[in-house]
């Protein structure tokens, strides 16, 4: 009996994605089927290359696809294809056509490692296999110069197009590149949304999957014109444990409710410590509190962060900790936040698009009907 592509799509529609609750068929992740004398090879493309369950469906496939009769090898191809997040008002001009995601990192106050966090999470990006870039939106104090240890200033071209600058692998961009470090920058919010909008638009990002913005610390007007001046896939919330920081959670949040702005996960930076003599974890400001307020206001808690030297020192020496050494504890925390926020802003986009799929056919089915 012959292999047919039906017998081999019916045997991968038995997985389903855990998030989407949908199988990886309906939801168009099967790509390039080939099926050549008892050979049968196809791709499954994700929707980031962070997915966790990429290597449980590669096991799955291979073993439903090899027990159908006359299969005698199967080959499985593992991709990814970041889904775009659509614009968030049909009026406003496509921004960035090439970027998959725009990705906000925030904080409701100064001084809990928001910068850090975004560099960091741009690299465990990059480290699996996403295309990256990082805008450093932090007009007042611009810190990812240092963090990348870079003192160049970026190219135009002769259209007047910056050119991001570029380190381990991440596209950059900061207003610390264009002016004199020495000198603070007083603006007023207006003149801030304009320099982002300037950023977006004028800075030759390319095909990215993911887009990071380091935002200014704080809820003010500055920051809101900032989250309204990008079309953001989501947002990312960086905390402390102590209590007055998990206030300014609450702000941050609200400040993302406004403009509907999806938030893809509660970060708890600098969340405990642990001793390098004895090995025993002691939490310096207090425990759990950011997963507890993640709990209480609804959103994703995707990790907590420990406090350690080196992370410090790496981003005043221009090498953030997950390039400085990927396997440290730190930097596999980092990591893994990593992969759950790509997770969940894929998950937000498919959701969207799967609803508004749905609504199509619902709108079809009535028209017909009509008819």
């Amino acid at each position: 009996m012959p292999i047919t592509p039906e017998a081999v799509l019916e045997a991968l529609s038995a997985i389903v994605d855990p998030d989407l609750g949908k199988d990886i068929v309906s939801l168009g992740f099967v790509k390039e089927l080939d099926i050549s004398e008892g050979k049968v090879s196809f791709t499954i493309e994700l929707t980031t290359p962070a997915c966790p369950a990429k290597d449980s469906f590669r096991e799955a496939a291979t073993r439903l696809v090899g027990d159908l009769e006359g299969v005698e090898e199967v080959a499985v191809e593992m991709t990814s294809r970041a889904p775009q997040a659509q614009q968030q008002s049909e009026e406003e001009p496509d921004i960035l056509p090439g970027v998959s995601h725009i990705i906000a990192v925030a904080s409701g106050k100064g001084g809990v490692g928001k910068s850090t966090v975004a560099a960091n999470l741009a690299l465990s990006l990059a480290a699996d296999g996403a295309r990256v870039g990082l805008l450093d939106a932090d007009i007042y104090g611009p810190s990812q110069p240092i963090m990348f240890g870079i003192n160049d200033q970026p190219d135009t071209t002769a259209e007047r197009k910056i050119l991001p600058l570029e380190k381990y692998g991440i596209k950059l961009m900061s207003l610390g590149f264009v002016t004199d470090d020495r000198m603070p920058v007083i603006w007023r919010g207006p003149l801030v949304g304009k320099m982002v909008q300037e950023f977006l638009a004028n800075v030759v990002w390319g095909e990215l999957d993911y887009l990071i913005v380091d935002l200014p610390p704080g809820t003010g007007d500055a920051q809101l014109t900032l989250v309204q001046s990008a079309p953001l896939s989501g947002a990312v919330i960086v905390t402390t444990p102590q209590e007055v920081a998990l206030e300014d959670v609450v702000r941050a949040l609200r400040m993302f409710q406004r403009v509907n702005v999806h938030i893809l996960g509660l970060v708890e930076n600098m969340a405990y410590f642990v001793c390098n003599e004895c090995g025993t974890r002691h939490d310096i400001f207090r425990s759990g509190g950011g997963r507890r307020a993640a709990e209480d206001l609804g959103i994703p808690f995707v990790g907590e962060i420990p406090l350690e030297a080196a992370v410090c020192a790496g981003g005043d020496a221009g090498t953030p900790a997950v390039e400085a050494d990927a396997d440290s504890p730190v930097s596999k925390a980092f990591i893994a936040i990593a992969r759950e926020v790509a997770a969940n802003a894929s998950i937000a986009t498919m959701k969207q698009d799967i609803g508004q799929r749905e609504l199509a056919d619902i709108s079809d089915k009535r028209r017909s009907a009509e008819e």
